[in-house]
């Protein structure tokens, strides 16, 4: 304690997305939803390279990062849960899945990357692919992530490793569309670009949604205030509870997916239970059930002996 203040620190914590019983039923689900992508990456591989499609190897490449994103969100969801009790991760290892995240985003920009070249290398040269097996392999591949987006959806709101496998599932799903029309159009015109085009448009439409998650990860490594908070209307709040003549060093950030953390210092000459009881009040209406406040017995932020420059 510092000479001339008094600390009170306040910690709420709600239902973390950690939680054993919701991250068991969590990783239940991923682990269905890998089982099935893995059986058919194996089919859409084989029949790709058989045909030499572009679009079905696109959508294979696609199809390899959902598998891939969902076995690094397994590894973040399960450390998460198991937690740490190192010294030196005082917060455990929630912020596995935000790393997770980023790796997922920047897979799909490759895989995006190399459709686009190979494209550009079967300009003037266009292969001749059976219609008939982008076909069958599309209808089948569509059911199968419609499937498994059924069994992320719900978690992809709470986690930002299941959102980038969500995501990438549902990138893949456009993909298999994408392939159908392929298909068809080899069909009915026997058209060699309609492939090529496909698998161009598929790896352009991904791209925006793979920078989102790459931005909304970065945002929460960078400690930037959550989005959907305004801390200038928090600390106007705080401002208002009864007792408190001076907010200061007030930060808001995420430490990962649905898991808000404030620090405040408040000045004071109230009692300092009662400010903290209705400092709390304020920041868990905004979300923020875990705070750490210190109250200072001072009546202005010029009279505490200690002030923070950061």
């Amino acid at each position: 304690m510092g000479a001339g203040h008094g600390h009170a620190h306040g910690h709420s914590h709600g239902v973390a997305p950690g939680d054993t019983n919701v991250s068991s039923a969590r990783i239940r689900r991923m682990v269905v939803a890998l089982v099935a992508l893995l059986v058919f990456l194996g089919l859409e591989i084989g029949v790709a390279l058989s045909v030499d499609s572009l679009a079905l190897l696109a959508d294979a490449g696609h199809m390899l990062t959902d598998v891939l994103g969902l076995s690094m969100g397994l590894v973040a969801l399960h450390l998460a849960r198991r937690g740490s009790r190192a010294a030196s991760r005082t917060f455990g290892w929630h912020r596995a899945e935000v790393l997770t995240a980023i790796a997922n985003a920047m897979l799909l920009l490759a895989v995006a990357g190399w459709i686009l070249f190979e494209a550009i290398d079967r300009i003037g040269r266009p292969p001749s692919v059976p219609g008939l097996p982008l076909i069958v392999v599309a209808v089948a591949g569509l059911a199968v992530n419609v499937f498994v987006m059924l069994m992320l959806r719900g978690d992809s709101k709470d986690s930002l490793a299941v959102r980038g496998a969500y995501m990438e599932v549902l990138a893949d799903a456009v993909g298999n569309v994408g392939v159908l029309i392929a298909g068809a159009v080899t069909v009915l015109t026997g058209w060699g670009y309609a492939d090529i085009i496909v698998g161009v448009a598929i790896s352009i439409w991904v791209v925006p949604r793979a920078m989102s998650l790459a931005m909304a990860a970065l945002r929460i490594l960078t400690q930037a205030s959550p989005s959907d908070i305004d801390v200038r209307a928090v600390e106007q709040e705080l401002r208002a509870v009864e007792g408190v003549a001076d907010v200061h060093d007030l930060h808001v950030w995420t430490l990962t997916t649905g898991m808000d953390v404030a620090t405040a210092h408040i000045s004071s000459d109230a009692d300092p239970a009662r400010v903290l009881r209705g400092a709390q009040a304020v920041l868990s209406a905004h979300g923020l059930e875990h705070s750490t406040i210190q109250v200072e017995p001072c009546s202005t932020r010029a009279d505490c002996a200690e002030t923070i420059t950061w």
